[in-house]
């Protein structure tokens, strides 16, 4: 015996997995540090896995400068290397770490930024 399922069914599973699926790619749990200027230089810290924990944590410094500002909105892709201003670097972070400094130099120049860590609630 054969038992056919008529199309309205498949599209209607379909698009309930797809519902189903769709908070998984949400931001909602991943708080964003604010970026800092320094120079002409926009620095963004992340932090992975987000939302933060205690323990050790990866960061992400994302050095952009005017002309590598993405002009397609928020997104953009990063690569994981020196020269294209991406730097990783993992830390260990405490329960009552309220911030991490991050010592920049260029040439002679040099400056600490302080980012506040942002905790799950």
């Amino acid at each position: 015996m054969i038992v056919r399922i008529n199309s309205n069914v498949y599209r209607l599973v379909l698009l309930l997995l797809l519902t189903l699926l769709l908070p998984a790619c949400s931001d909602v749990d991943m708080p964003q540090m604010p970026s800092q200027q320094w120079q002409e230089l926009d620095i963004a810290l992340q932090s992975r896995p987000s939302p933060l924990q205690t323990g050790m944590n990866e960061f992400w410094i994302i050095a952009t400068n005017p002309r590598g500002k993405s002009r397609n909105g928020p997104w953009s892709q990063a690569i994981q290397d020196g020269h294209s201003g991406v730097y990783r670097r993992a830390v260990r972070i405490s329960a009552g770490q309220y911030s991490v400094m991050l010592q920049l130099r260029r040439g002679r120049d040099q400056t600490v930024l302080e980012f506040p860590l942002l905790w799950p609630k």
